[in-house]
C-alpha cells in the first residue's frame, strides 16, 4: 500500500511543464505533470497495447487527441483512451494533470 499526497507535488517549471513519477510498477505508471498557462503537452502516441487516462487536478485547458479534435478540458475531467491514440494536452491557465499509463512504458 502506498499513499501518495498530490499537495506535495504542485511545482511548477516557468519553462513549461514539470514532470513527477508518483509510482511505477510492472502493472501501471502514474505520472504528475503541472504545466504553466500556455504550456503544451505535445500530442503524441505509442505503438504499444494499452490504455491511459489523462486527469485534471487543477486548472483548465484542453485534451488533444489529433490537429482536428480538441475536447475542453477543467478540473475533474478526465480522458480515457487507448495508448495508441494520439493524445495531448493544452494548458489555457496554470493545468495540473495525472497521467495512469497500464501497463506502463
Amino acid at each position: 500500500m502506498k499513499k501518495i499526497e498530490l499537495d506535495e507535488t504542485r511545482e511548477f517549471n516557468p519553462l513549461g511543464m514539470k514532470s513527477i513519477v508518483l509510482h511505477d510498477s510492472e502493472h501501471f505508471k502514474i505520472l504528475n505533470f503541472n504545466l504553466v498557462k500556455g504550456a503544451l503537452f505535445p500530442i503524441h502516441s505509442h505503438k504499444l497495447d494499452g490504455q491511459l487516462s489523462i486527469l485534471v487536478i487543477e486548472g483548465e485547458g484542453e485534451f488533444l487527441a489529433d490537429d482536428d479534435v480538441v475536447l475542453p478540458a477543467k478540473t475533474g475531467s478526465m480522458l480515457v483512451s487507448d495508448i495508441s491514440e494520439p493524445h495531448g494536452v493544452r494548458a489555457i491557465s496554470d493545468m495540473r494533470i495525472v497521467v495512469t499509463i497500464a501497463p506502463p512504458i
